[in-house]
C-alpha cells in the first residue's frame, strides 16, 4: 500500500539521505527529467553506488526513474540491486519497451541470485499514446501499477486545466480502470508543482482520491503529510467500516445477504469489501 512517493534528483545523492528520513512511503530516485541529459551518465554511476550503500536498510520502497530508450536499459542494468524496488519507465510508449526493461531486470535478479520477479516496472504514462495503450501497459509481465504523469501530456494535447482537472478527467478515469481491468495496484497520481499551497494540494489529492488513485507522487518533502493524511483513513471512517462489517456478519447468520447501516444505507458484499480494504489500509499505517 503507498500513499506518497517522493522524488530524488539522481545527481544529488545528500538528498536521498535526507528523503530516507521524509516519511515517504516510497522513493523515486530520478535520472530522467531531473538530471541535466549531459549528467546522466555519471548521475547513474552515482546512483548505482549510493544505492549500494543505503538499499539494503532502506524504510521506505526504492524505485529509480530510467530514461526512455536505450539510455533507460543501461540506467536499469546499472540500478538493479539487491534492495530496490524496480524502475519506473519514463515515458513509457508501447510493451515492447517494457519487455526489454524486462528482459534486463531478469538478468540483474540472475547475477545477483534474486527471485526471478524481485524487480517490478511502473510505467509513467506521459502521452497520449500511452493513455490510450493503458491496458495493455498494465498487462505487461512485472508491471505492478501505473503512474500518470501530466507535464508532458497537457503539452502534447494543449491542454490547460482547471482548479479542478475536468478537462483531464476522462485521462484520470481511463487509468483507474486500465490498473482495476488488469489486477494490478491503484495507480499513482501525478505531481503538484505549486509546492506552497498545502489547501489546494489537500483538495486535488481528495480529488484524485475520489477517482480512484490510491497515493500520489510528491516533489517536495513538505507535500509528504498532506498527502499521507489525505490516503490514511480517518478515525471516522475505520468506525464506519468496522460498522459495515459487522453489521453484515451479523446479517449473515440470521441468513440474510443484505442489511443496512446505522444511517439507512444498503449493505452487500460489494459494500463490505470495499469496508475491509479500507481496514488493512488502515492497519498498514497504524490507524487504531
Amino acid at each position: 500500500m503507498t500513499r506518497s512517493v517522493l522524488y530524488v534528483p539522481g545527481d544529488a545523492p545528500e538528498k536521498l539521505t535526507r528523503a530516507l528520513r521524509s516519511g515517504a512511503d516510497e522513493l523515486i530516485v530520478d535520472l530522467e527529467d531531473a538530471v541535466p541529459p549531459d549528467s546522466r551518465d555519471a548521475a547513474r554511476r552515482e546512483v548505482a553506488g549510493r544505492l549500494r550503500e543505503v538499499a539494503a536498510g532502506a524504510v521506505p520502497l526504492l524505485w529509480v526513474r530510467v530514461n526512455p530508450g536505450e539510455q533507460g536499459i543501461r540506467d536499469a542494468a546499472a540500478v538493479a540491486l539487491p534492495g530496490v524496488a524496480g524502475v519506473v519507465a519514463a515515458k513509457a510508449r508501447d510493451p515492447a519497451g517494457l519487455a526489454a526493461l524486462g528482459r534486463t531486470l531478469a538478468a540483474a535478479e540472475h547475477e545477483h541470485g534474486l527471485a526471478e520477479g524481485t524487480f517490478g516496472i511502473i510505467p509513467l504514462i506521459e502521452s497520449a499514446g500511452a493513455v490510450l495503450l493503458a491496458p495493455r501497459l498494465a498487462r505487461a509481465p512485472r508491471v505492478v501499477r501505473l503512474q500518470l504523469g501530466e507535464a508532458d501530456l497537457r503539452a502534447e494535447l494543449g491542454v490547460d486545466p482547471g482548479p479542478d482537472g475536468r478537462e483531464l478527467l476522462h485521462v484520470r478515469s481511463r487509468i483507474v480502470l486500465a490498473a482495476a481491468a488488469a489486477g494490478i495496484r491503484p495507480p499513482v497520481a501525478p505531481v503538484s508543482t505549486d509546492v506552497r499551497d498545502p489547501e489546494g494540494l489537500r483538495e486535488s489529492t481528495r480529488a484524485f482520491a475520489r477517482l480512484g488513485f490510491r497515493g500520489r507522487a510528491c516533489i517536495h518533502p513538505a507535500q509528504i503529510p498532506v498527502v499521507n493524511e489525505v490516503f490514511t483513513p480517518s478515525p471516522e471512517e475505520v468506525d464506519r467500516a468496522r460498522e459495515v462489517v459487522t453489521r453484515f456478519r451479523e446479517a449473515l447468520a440470521a441468513g440474510t445477504a443484505v442489511c443496512l447501516d446505522g444511517r439507512g444505507r444498503l449493505i452487500d458484499e460489494a459494500v463490505v469489501r470495499r469496508a475491509r480494504r479500507l481496514l488493512a489500509t488502515a492497519e498498514a499505517y497504524g490507524r487504531p
